[in-house]
């Protein structure tokens, strides 16, 4: 693994099945809208030998007839939602705050967690983004300090405490310390 820059990591190994789940949703996501993964999978894809079902990922609010179009190609593409299989329904959910998971069709694990953003975290989130380059693919994932502080300050489980070493340890003299202190506080507040 490489520290390109502040914003692009270079990760030069064999990718996972995970990772390929996680590429080809993003390939369809990309067309449509900018994204963000969260959570879990960000340890994972920087290195982190943990099992995860899920890759959260953030989208902006659109309208209805946007998401559709989003939606219509995401089921194109051999995916599909186990919310629900009608459409306005789907969109409902994530309109009301409520993740929708998608998943490829005859399975349910891995699967998507897609949320609209829905606060000023979120919102942040999505726009102070890494670009992770794996070969010739490449997914966007929220900065590694807000990670770090939203897994040791919200999340709190074991497994989140060890997603944020693990982050910490990797990345080592590429993190700046005062604006994990600075996500610290805004959370805290929040």
């Amino acid at each position: 693994m490489k520290f390109v820059s502040r914003s692009i990591i270079q990760i030069g190994r064999e990718l996972s099945d995970l990772d390929v789940f996680a590429i080809d949703f993003v390939k369809i996501l990309r067309k449509h809208t900018k994204y963000v993964i969260i959570s879990g999978y960000v340890s994972i894809l920087l290195g982190r030998a943990r099992a995860s079902e899920d890759i959260d990922i953030i989208i902006p609010k659109m309208d209805f007839s946007k998401f559709n179009l989003l939606l219509k190609d995401i089921k194109q593409n051999n995916f599909y939602c186990l919310n629900t299989e009608e459409d306005k329904e789907v969109y409902e959910y994530i309109k009301d705050k409520f993740a929708v998971r998608f998943a490829k069709k005859n399975t349910v694990i891995p699967n998507i967690e897609l949320k609209f953003i829905k606060n000023k975290i979120d919102e942040i989130t999505l726009n102070n983004t890494i670009k992770v380059k794996l070969g010739k693919e490449e997914l966007i994932i929220s900065h590694l300090e807000l990670q770090i502080a939203f897994k040791e300050i919200v999340l709190k489980s074991p497994k989140d405490i060890e997603d944020a070493r693990h982050i910490r340890n990797i990345a080592k003299g590429h993190l700046d310390d005062s604006l994990i202190k600075k996500y610290e506080v805004m959370l805290n507040e929040f």
